[in-house]
């Protein structure tokens, strides 16, 4: 069965790549809108599941898979920051203490009437870093499209000190549960994930887990 990677994201693209599966990246003609009265997780399931339906009836008889990320302070969601001005409030906001990383799976395929979603969680803790250090990050411009104005996989590493679950979630695709969820619907992935995630094939991650 033909896999469909709903996303332009490259950090998808790259993860799931690792999994060793001829994939077609299509963009997803989707709007993410944010829905107020919405939990993260909620929302997060929601987008990923928009994204992947949108592109089922363009490619009706394959595996579509949507996924989307949200990072959440205090229950507040965090997006893209617009300026520098904002990236900066936002990882002021965010230093000295723990947020969450809400990465969603969807796959769907309107042939077999499939229609699968999972959420990951995981926790992330950043130490007060000083303004030197956040100025130097700012500067950098890798915050720039980032949600929560930073990248794990980058140089925002060393603005986070520890983290509590799937790294690969925390990046964009957490790549056991999609590994899971293609197995579950009959996609065989040639990859060993436990020999996958022993080796950390992928900038940052065993940095954060070992």
């Amino acid at each position: 069965m033909p896999l469909v990677l709903a996303s332009t994201s490259p950090r998808r693209k790259e993860l799931l790549t690792l999994l060793q599966l001829p994939f077609e990246v299509v963009d997803p003609k989707f709007d993410e809108r944010i829905y107020a009265d919405l939990p993260p997780e909620a929302q997060a399931w929601t987008l990923a599941l928009g994204k992947a339906q949108s592109c089922t009836r363009q490619h009706a008889d394959s595996l579509v898979l949507g996924s989307d990320t949200l990072i959440a302070v205090g229950g507040t969601i965090l997006g893209k920051p617009a300026d520098r001005a904002e990236a900066g409030a936002m990882l002021r906001r965010l230093r000295g203490r723990d947020h969450h990383i809400y990465t969603a799976v969807a796959l769907c395929c309107a042939v077999r009437h499939i229609q699968d979603v999972a959420v990951d969680r995981v926790r992330v803790w950043m130490p007060p870093f000083t303004d030197a250090d956040l100025e130097a990050y700012l500067a950098s411009g890798e915050w720039k499209g980032k949600a929560g104005a930073y990248s794990i996989q980058g140089r925002g590493g060393s603005l986070i000190e520890r983290i509590e679950g799937d790294y690969t979630a925390a990046v964009g695709l957490p790549l056991r549960l999609t590994a899971s969820l293609l197995q579950k619907h009959g996609l065989s992935v040639p990859v060993d994930i436990e020999q996958l995630y022993r080796t950390k094939p992928y900038p940052n991650w065993s940095t954060f887990q070992r």
